[in-house]
């Protein structure tokens, strides 16, 4: 059986398709439009959107929300992190956090599926820090500035470690689990 994933996203459907081929699960990729919900909430816009994209294919599908938090920021971007990439970037959240020195933050993944019955969601979370510079040229989005916690390189530099350490590779084995389990 193959489970629909809905994204625009195509670097995060190869990041959740490559955790659900080990596993031995398939995906497939459903690009739809959906009205993003604007909320302070990760887990209320995955539901939302899962929900929306139900009611367009009529199967069961999932959804995520993903973000990054920065602790100084006291949370921004949070769920506004697409907004923000799309128009200050990462050179813009670097101009931010100029002569901050607590550039702790958290990567932040939900999964939200729904079959039109029952809806399931998962978080995956990654604790780290935001680099002084971009760094490495590996990755999507802010993997060039992403320091996972206990490590000394970013996403970008060391992408294949984002398997291991992501806040999306936790939320996307916890869903494979389930649906090994029950889809």
């Amino acid at each position: 059986m193959k489970y629909l994933f809905a994204t625009s996203n195509a670097s995060k459907f190869n990041e959740i398709s490559e955790i659900f081929n080990d596993i031995g699960l398939e995906l497939e990729h459903c690009e739809i439009e959906i009205e993003e919900l604007q909320s302070d909430s990760f887990e209320e816009i995955a539901l939302h959107s899962a929900r929306k994209a139900y009611e367009q294919l009529g199967k069961p599908v999932f959804v995520e929300d993903a973000g990054i938090s920065v602790d100084s920021l006291e949370g921004f971007p949070g769920p506004f992190t697409k907004y923000v990439f799309y128009t200050i970037g990462i050179a813009g959240l670097l101009k931010l956090l100029e002569g901050v020195s607590d550039r702790k933050a958290e990567y932040t993944s939900v999964l939200a599926y729904t079959d039109g019955n029952q809806e399931k969601v998962f978080k995956g979370s990654c604790r780290g820090s935001i680099a002084r510079e971009y760094r490495g040229d590996g990755g999507w989005g802010w993997d060039p500035v992403f320091i996972p916690e206990g490590e000394d390189f970013t996403f970008g530099e060391n992408y294949s470690s984002k398997k291991e350490h992501s806040h999306r590779s936790k939320s996307a084995r916890a869903l494979a689990d389930w649906l090994k389990t029950n889809g």
